[in-house]
C-alpha cells in the first residue's frame, strides 16, 4: 500500500553540498527522507529522518541503510533495486525498520537519480510513518477472520431489520444462501419468534436500546429442527444513535438433547421413589376388582348386590385408569406441551402417592388456596416441582417430620424484590416447607448447581433442585429458597398464571352420549374392547362394521362401495400398524373423519399425524361417553363435506 507523500513547494533553495541537493525540495519536509549510493550506504538525510531514527544529522554519511532495515524485511529489498533500473525508476514498498521507538512500519516512494551522462548513481528515497496504519489493518483483519470464521452465527442488520451482513455459520445454519438473504431482504430477525406478539415484544425491547435474549426452535431448510440461543444488541455511533442491530445465534441442539436426556434420568429415578406407592395403590385396586368379580361369578347373586360391586369395580377401574395416567405422564419421554393446568389437584394427586411411599414419620399438611387459577403450563415438568421438592423435603428430615405443601396467588408488586418478577403478572405460588436440618448460607448458595449434593455417596445425584430450577425458569417463573440451620427449609416456586386459559371440564359426571345412525368402521386387535366399542355404538343406533386387523382395515377402506362415515382407529396393530391404515384412509378417502384411540403417542407419532393432518385422540383407558362425545363432534362437523 503506496502513501501519498507531502512535497514541498517548488522552488525551496537551500545552500547544501552536492548529495545533500540530491534531497531536492524534501530537505525541510517533515516526512523523512535519504539518499543513500547503489552500495547502500547514506549519502545524505533530513532533519526529520534524523530524528525519527535517533542520528545525529552528521552521523548519518555513509551509514548502511540496511542497519535500520527490520531483519526479515532485508531480502526484499533487492526486488526493490531492480525497479529502479528501468524507466519510470520509480518503485514503492513498505517494510518495518529499527527506530528507538521499536519496530515501525514506513511506506517509501524511491526515485533513481542519474548524474549528467544518464547513469544511475543514487536513490532518493521519501517516506511516512504507518505503523498506526498498518495496526489498524492487522486489528481489522484479525476482527474480520474471528467473525467469517466463528462458530457462533452473526448477523448485522439496519434500525429496520434489514440484513446488511450474515457470516458464514449463519448460511450454514440457517441453509440460505448470502444473495439470497440480501437480494430477497429476508426478515432475519423473525427467525424463531412463536407468533407476531412475542416478535413485537423483542423490536419494543431492541428498540428501546436494551439487550434481548431468547432461546427458540427453528426448522432448516432440509426439514431439521434445531435450537438456538439468541442474544441481539444495539450498536450505536459516537453521538449515542442506534445504528445497526448485532444478532449472536449460536446452536445449542446438543445441549438441549443433554438437558432432556438429565432430566428424562431424573425422572426415572423420582418415578423409583414413588414405585411403592404405586405398587400399594394397584394392589388395592386389584384386590377389589377381583374379590367384587368373584363374588358376582360365585352362584346366584341378589341384584341389589351385583349392582353394588359392578359399581366398586367400575370406581376400581376408574382409580386405576387415573393411576396409569399419571405414570405414563411422568415417565414417558415425552414433547414439552404448556396447557392449562390445576396446580391443586395436581399436589393432592401426587402428595397421596407420596404419603404411601415415604416413611411413616413423615407427614404432609396442605394449605391449598381456593379456586386457584389455572397455570399455563407443561404438566409433566410441573409433577417434577411438586416430587422433586418434597422428596428434597423428606431428605432433610432423617428423624421424621412435617412437610407443609402451600399453594397461593401473588401479584409481581408483592415480589418485586425478586428481580424476574414482572409488576404487572399474577403468580401462583407453590411453597414446600420442612422441619429438618435446615443449610447453611454456604450450602443455600451452591443448591441449584447441577450435581451439587450434601447427600451420601449414591443417596442422590444433586439433579433435582437443578431440574426444579430450569423448570421453572423455562415457565418464566423463579424459586427463592428460604432456610436456618436446625429450624428448617422453605422453597417459594412462583409461575405465572395463565391470562386466558381456562382448566378444562371434566367429563366425569357425564353418564351418557349422543347416538346416530351413521355408518362406523371400529379398529381394535383386542378382542374384548372391540366387542365393547361394537355393543356400545350399536345400542346408540350406530351401523358398527369391525376390523381384527390393520390389513383387514384396509381392505373395508379400498372397498368404495362400502360407506363409512368415521373410523375409531386403534394404532398398535398386527399386520399394518395405525399409521399405515391413516395413510390409506388419507388417500382413499380423504374427508373421513378419525379419531385414534392408543394408550401413548410419542412425539414421534405426533409429528407423523400432523403431517397426515390427524389432530382428534382419545387417550386409553378411555370412558365410553367421553368416545361416544368425541365421535359425535366428528361426525357433525363433517356434514357440510361428507366422505
Amino acid at each position: 500500500m503506496s502513501a501519498v507523500m507531502n512535497e514541498p513547494e517548488a522552488g525551496t533553495t537551500d545552500t547544501v553540498s552536492p548529495p545533500d541537493a540530491w534531497l531536492g525540495p524534501w530537505a525541510t519536509s517533515a516526512d523523512p527522507v535519504y539518499c543513500r549510493d547503489l552500495l547502500g550506504r547514506l549519502l545524505s538525510a533530513n532533519l526529520s529522518f534524523a530524528r525519527k531514527f535517533g542520528q545525529a544529522l552528521a552521523a548519518l554519511p555513509g551509514m548502511e541503510m540496511q542497519q535500520l532495515i527490520y531483519p526479515e524485511d532485508r531480502p526484499a529489498m533487492a526486488a526493490i533495486e531492480k525497479e529502479l533500473t528501468h524507466p519510470p525508476y520509480r518503485a514503492t514498498c513498505e517494510q518495518r525498520c529499527l527506530t528507538p521507538q521499536g519496530v515501525r512500519w514506513f511506506a517509501w516512494e524511491k526515485t533513481a537519480l542519474p548524474d549528467a551522462t544518464g547513469a544511475v548513481v543514487a536513490i532518493r528515497a521519501v517516506g511516512r510513518d504507518i505503523t498506526r496504519q498498518r495496526l489498524a489493518e492487522e486489528q481489522f483483519y484479525r476482527l474480520s477472520r474471528a467473525v467469517e470464521q466463528s462458530p457462533v452465527a452473526i448477523v448485522i442488520t439496519d434500525p429496520a431489520g434489514h440484513a446488511q451482513y450474515v457470516n458464514p455459520k449463519f448460511t450454514e445454519v440457517s441453509g440460505r444462501t448470502l444473495e439470497e438473504i440480501l437480494e430477497r431482504n429476508l426478515p432475519v430477525l423473525r427467525d424463531g419468534h412463536a407468533s407476531e406478539e412475542s416478535y413485537q415484544q423483542f423490536w419494543a425491547t431492541v428498540r428501546a436500546g436494551n439487550e434481548w435474549r431468547g432461546e427458540f426452535s427453528t426448522r432448516r431448510a432440509d426439514g431439521s429442527t434445531i435450537w438456538e440461543s439468541a442474544k441481539v444488541a444495539c450498536l450505536r455511533s459516537p453521538a449515542g444513535e442506534i445504528t445497526n442491530f448485532l444478532c449472536l445465534r449460536e446452536d445449542i441442539t446438543s445441549r438441549k438433547a443433554l438437558e432432556s436426556e438429565l432430566r428424562q434420568a431424573h425422572k426415572m429415578e423420582s418415578l423409583g421413589t414413588l414405585a411403592g406407592g404405586i405398587a400399594h395403590d394397584f394392589n388395592n385396586l386389584l384386590a377389589i376388582i377381583h374379590g367384587y368379580s368373584e363374588l358376582c361369578l360365585d352362584g346366584v347373586v341378589e341384584p341389589a348386590m351385583l349392582q353394588k360391586s359392578l359399581r366398586e369395580i367400575n370406581h376400581a377401574a376408574q382409580r386405576a385408569s387415573g393411576l396409569v395416567k399419571q405414570i405414563l405422564t411422568f415417565s414417558r419421554k415425552a414433547e414439552v406441551r404448556f396447557t392449562p393446568v390445576d396446580l391443586n389437584q395436581l399436589t393432592r394427586d401426587l402428595v397421596a402417592l407420596m404419603a404411601e411411599t415415604f416413611p411413616r414419620t413423615v407427614t404432609f399438611q396442605l394449605a391449598l388456596a381456593d379456586k386457584l387459577p389455572p397455570l399455563l403450563a407443561d404438566q409433566n415438568q410441573l409433577q417434577q416441582i411438586v416430587l422433586n421438592l418434597c422428596v428434597n423435603a423428606r431428605d432433610a428430615m432423617p428423624q421424621g417430620g412435617v412437610i407443609n405443601v402451600t399453594t397461593g396467588v401473588h401479584f409481581g408488586t408483592e415480589l418485586r424484590q425478586h428481580p424476574k418478577a414482572e409488576p404487572t403478572r399474577r403468580y401462583a405460588s407453590f411453597d414446600v416447607s420442612d422441619t429438618g436440618t435446615g443449610m447453611t448460607p454456604e450450602v443455600r448458595a451452591r443448591i441449584f448447581e447441577p450435581f451439587f449434593t450434601t447427600k451420601q455417596e449414591s443417596k442422590g445425584t444433586g439433579l433435582g433442585l437443578a431440574v426444579v430450577y430450569g423448570i421453572a425458569a423455562s415457565h418464566n417463573g423463579f424459586i427463592d429458597v428460604d432456610s436456618t440451620p436446625g429450624v428448617g427449609s422453605t422453597f417459594h416456586v412462583h409461575l405465572p398464571l395463565a391470562t386466558d386459559a381456562r382448566v378444562a371440564v371434566s367429563a366425569a359426571n357425564i353418564v351418557d352420549f349422543p347416538g346416530g345412525t351413521e355408518p362406523l368402521l371400529v379398529v381394535d386387535d383386542e378382542g374384548p374392547l372391540r366387542t365393547l366399542l361394537t355393543t356400545a355404538f350399536t345400542r346408540k343406533g350406530y351401523r358398527v362394521t369391525s376390523a381384527a386387523t390393520g390389513l383387514e382395515a384396509i381392505e373395508i377402506i379400498a372397498d368404495t362401495t362400502r360407506a363409512i362415515a368415521a373410523a375409531l382407529l386403534d394404532l398398535n396393530m398386527p399386520g399394518a400398524n395405525g399409521i399405515e391404515v391413516l395413510r390409506v384412509i388419507r388417500a382413499a378417502r380423504p374427508q373421513l373423519p378419525v379419531l385414534i384411540i392408543s394408550g401413548h403417542i410419542s412425539p414421534e407419532t405426533r409429528a407423523e399425524f400432523q403431517l397426515l393432518s390427524q389432530r382428534d385422540f382419545v387417550q386409553k383407558p378411555y370412558r365410553l361417553d367421553e368416545v361416544g362425545r368425541r365421535l359425535r363432534i366428528l361426525l357433525d362437523a363433517a356434514v357440510t363435506s361428507p366422505a
